[in-house]
């Protein structure tokens, strides 16, 4: 099982209730920023320590996971649009060849974390997604609420 969780919208309840609830083993951060002051909870040295206190769950942050600071503000400061954000993160990912580079046991019992409330337009689907398909794997992919 894969997880996504975005943390926009939650409050620290109900956040680390869905983890723990998930049986979620691994928190695999996708974010490009980690220690924005809107985290909130989610700041990655504070997220880490309530994780593994809360949640029993590691936390690892995967930057090869997270869009360029260009594409990311080209989407969200310049309101580009979701479809051309999405060619251009996939084609992103394609190049970093994160289907080679990581390990597929890292994505077992893991949940991909991100900003955004809902996956519909959040990279964090697309992550899980594509390495879905490029490993053949048949991972069941569920968002926690």
């Amino acid at each position: 099982m894969l997880y996504t969780i975005g943390f926009t919208r939650k409050s620290a309840q109900n956040f680390f209730s869905a983890i723990k609830a998930a049986s979620v083993r691994t928190v695999v951060d996708v974010r490009l920023r980690t220690s924005s002051q809107l985290a909130g909870f989610a700041k990655q040295a504070d997220l880490k320590y309530f994780l593994h206190e809360l949640c029993q769950a590691e936390y690892v942050h995967v930057l090869e996971l997270a869009p360029t600071g260009e594409l990311l503000d080209s989407y969200k400061k310049h309101r580009g649009s979701w479809p051309e954000y999405e060619r251009a993160f996939l084609q992103l990912i394609r190049e970093r060849e994160i289907e080679r580079r990581l390990d597929p046991s890292l994505f077992r019992d893991a949940c991909l974390l991100c900003s955004e409330h809902l996956p519909d337009h959040c990279h964090r689907r697309l992550v899980a997604e594509y390495l879905n398909e490029a490993w053949g794997t048949q991972l069941v992919i569920k968002h926690l609420k």
